[in-house]
């Protein structure tokens, strides 16, 4: 049992996909806190200011092994969440920092619903990706 690109990239972007699923998990339970009052807003923005980035970059990065690797299927399965990416870090706040969350405009109702449903789709979407990426693993491996 040899491993090839394709599964070492599949192996990958399980342990990275674990990753993004602890940050869509962190980003609903953000939110939760702020909609309850147990954290104020400028904490939450810095809290999760510091996470788009990396979560950004993580996905990218599994989708370039995916590109390297020739896994089309897995590739156009996660353009549209890329393109989602690119198009809101794009229209994000003016900020001195990087980040999309603004102290000042997140409390809105309409802004906290907003974000706790793209928490929300986010993690349905990580989870669903985790168990394709498993599948894709042992059937590269069983290939």
């Amino acid at each position: 049992m040899a491993f090839s690109l394709a599964a070492s990239s599949y192996i990958v972007a399980l342990i990275v996909d674990a990753f993004l699923l602890i940050f869509a998990i962190f980003h609903i339970i953000a939110f939760d806190e702020l909609k309850t009052g147990y954290k104020n807003p400028i904490e939450l923005c810095n809290s999760l200011n510091s996470l788009i980035i990396p979560e950004y970059g993580l996905h990218i990065s599994i989708n370039i092994l995916f590109l390297l690797s020739r896994q089309w299927l897995s590739l156009f399965l996660n353009i549209p969440l890329i393109i989602y990416h690119l198009w809101q870090y794009y229209h994000r706040p003016i900020m001195s920092k990087p980040g999309l969350y603004d102290p000042t405009s997140i409390m809105s109702a309409q802004a906290l619903k907003i974000h706790q449903r793209e928490g929300w789709y986010k993690l349905t979407l990580y989870f669903l990706s985790f168990f394709y990426y498993l599948y894709g693993m042992i059937s590269s491996l069983i290939h």
